[in-house]
């Protein structure tokens, strides 16, 4: 456990990064990276908070965001939770203007380089609905994961994007409740903000060691950076409840500053697994090294 941000690892996009946890190994898989300009990702923040994400700038001053998707196995199955942004890139022109670079293209490649073939996988869930995270599920009509059984996500947001999905995917959806298994270990959590229908997964990974870590929180796009963790009020441009997504971040803090919990935060830059501690002085991000 690190004490200290790494810096260098605040400006780059995540490559393959495991963890062991008793019988289940969690792996982001990186897809690509998407560049998030301060003063536009962030909206209203005033010259002290702007100037305090000096560190997590990259040398054009956009913060840096990976984009993936999280494999879950256990014992011989396979959870893929997002789908990346697919096989595309997107220049700062193109984007939007609260962003820079969007691009994505490896997450089928790096899921072979773990040994798990896209077409094994038997669960596909997604936090939201969201284009950097269905990427992959949309590329050739869906095809990219013809052996997916089970498509998982909360009933808000079926109702509210559900018709993004191409037909093959989305024959084979389950919503979820609140507290629904997925997979097994696996927990549904209803964190709405982001989108109407925004979920978070939790894995219970029981004794899994010297660590004491009994619980694995998958934040989504609770956050996005790691920079919130300080300042869970900072509003995000694409929130869509704005006020609904602070208190989800400020509760998300709040459970994920646990003793026994781990947090995987997605597009945490090069950080994207960690711990949230908590004091007098507020929550801070400590990344796993």
């Amino acid at each position: 456990m690190s004490s200290a941000l790494p810096l260098e690892r605040l400006t780059r996009p995540s490559p393959l990064r495991s963890l062991t946890l008793g019988n289940f190994r969690l792996t982001h898989v990186p897809d690509g990276m998407v560049q998030l300009r301060p003063d536009g990702w962030f909206t209203g923040l005033g010259p002290d908070d702007l100037a305090a994400l000096a560190p997590y700038q990259d040398p054009d001053g956009f913060l840096v965001a990976s984009v993936g998707g999280l494999l879950i196995e256990h014992r011989g199955r396979s959870l893929l939770i997002d789908a990346g942004f697919g096989p595309r890139r997107l220049e700062a022109a193109q984007s939007h203007p609260a962003l820079g670079e969007l691009a994505g293209g490896e997450l089928i490649v790096q899921l072979d380089a773990v040994g798990v073939r896209a077409q094994a996988v038997d669960t596909l869930a997604f936090t939201h609905l969201h284009d950097d995270h269905i990427g992959w599920a949309l590329a050739d009509g869906g095809s990219h994961f013809g052996g997916v059984t089970s498509v998982v996500l909360s009933a808000a947001e079926w109702r509210e994007r559900g018709s993004l999905l191409p037909a093959r995917t989305a024959g084979r959806v389950r919503t979820v409740p609140d507290g629904g298994e997925v997979f097994p270990g696996v927990t549904l959590r209803e964190w709405p903000g982001h989108t109407g229908g925004h979920a978070g997964y939790m894995v219970d990974v029981g004794d899994a060691g010297d660590d004491s870590v009994r619980r694995v929180l998958v934040l989504g796009d609770a956050l996005h950076s790691p920079a919130q963790v300080a300042n869970p009020a900072w509003p995000v441009f694409f929130d869509s409840v704005g006020g609904q997504a602070i208190a989800t971040r400020r509760a998300v803090l709040e459970e994920a500053a646990r003793p026994d919990t781990v947090c995987y935060a997605g597009h945490f830059a090069d950080v994207v697994f960690g711990r949230v501690t908590a004091s007098d002085a507020g929550h801070e991000w400590q990344p796993l090294d």
